[in-house]
């Protein structure tokens, strides 16, 4: 009974514990959504929701300054977009290899790569990027500057692929063996086993994947800054441009008054994006469950 007693008591502290640790990290992301949606609401009231979101001029230190993120929010949009159509289809491609086909050797070898490219900081990704494909760009397209959406959204599809590798394998080695064993007995080959009966079975985890990898490619700011020029002009695959996350990072050390209410304003729409793309993938996912 003693040992008994020992367990269940042990047991109740660690669910206190788990528990206590979730409250914690839902308290802060309402004490976040709380402070962005206060200090970012004034300047939106002052400037008009409308000349905000749809202004196309960002002057905010000129004479007569002018709030327009447009720009900002294209950007983000077709760079977050480019970095997911070119970074998910290797990344899964990748996994698949990985998790099904590659020899242990193989595996562990790329394993080990993929964890080292997770813990490269953005900061060096933004380096390599600044020092060679920027010029590697100016050179081969015969461009003015380098510096450009196209250069932010290879950098970005490099960044994403280890997130979306390393979910993906796991999700698809967890796939129950009896699954694969019983397409195999049916006669499938091995490749239309993994692409027809292992992928949707782990559908729910290539997907987790897949937002893991655009929360990193939209929420980027150091690397984006480095090689996308950093200037507001509205987006253009090999112009200069500057993201949602830039705009904030570039200008919060100088700002004040309405100007840095407008930067609060601006990441209060980024967080807003986030939840949107978080909510519609878990939507589709939830509807795919219940058909």
């Amino acid at each position: 009974m003693n040992a008994k007693k020992k367990k269940r008591l042990f047991e109740n502290i660690i669910h206190a514990i788990f528990l206590v640790l979730g409250l914690l990290t839902v308290g802060f992301v309402l004490l976040i959504s709380v402070y962005l949606v206060i200090s970012g609401i004034p300047a939106i009231r002052e400037i008009g929701i409308a000349d905000f979101l749809f202004g196309k001029t960002w002057a905010s230190t000129a004479a007569e300054p002018k709030y327009g993120i447009l720009p900002f929010i294209l950007t983000s949009i077709y760079g977050t977009a480019g970095a997911i159509l070119v970074g998910v289809p290797v990344g899964f491609f990748t996994a698949v290899y990985l998790a099904k086909f590659a020899p242990v050797k193989i595996k562990k070898f790329m394993e080990a790569i993929v964890g080292i490219l997770a813990g490269i900081p953005s900061v060096v990704y933004g380096l390599v990027g600044m020092l060679v494909l920027v010029p590697g760009i100016r050179s081969l397209l015969n461009v003015p500057d380098g510096a450009s959406l196209l250069a932010a959204i290879i950098v970005l599809a490099i960044m994403i692929l280890p997130s979306i590798i390393k979910v993906s394998m796991t999700s698809l080695e967890a796939v129950p063996p009896e699954y694969e064993d019983a397409s195999l007995a049916l006669g499938a080959t091995p490749e239309e086993t993994y692409f027809r009966v292992s992928v949707p079975a782990a559908k729910s985890g290539i997907a987790a994947a897949v937002v893991l990898g655009v929360g990193r490619a939209i929420g980027e700011a150091m690397a984006v800054m480095m090689v996308a020029g950093n200037v507001a002009n509205m987006p253009s695959l090999l112009q200069s441009v500057r993201f949602l996350t830039t705009a904030v990072a570039s200008e919060m050390s100088y700002s004040e008054g309405l100007q840095r209410q407008a930067l609060f304003s601006i990441a209060l729409v980024l967080f807003f994006f986030i939840m949107l793309i978080n909510a519609a993938l878990n939507f589709f996912l939830k509807r795919d469950k219940e058909k």
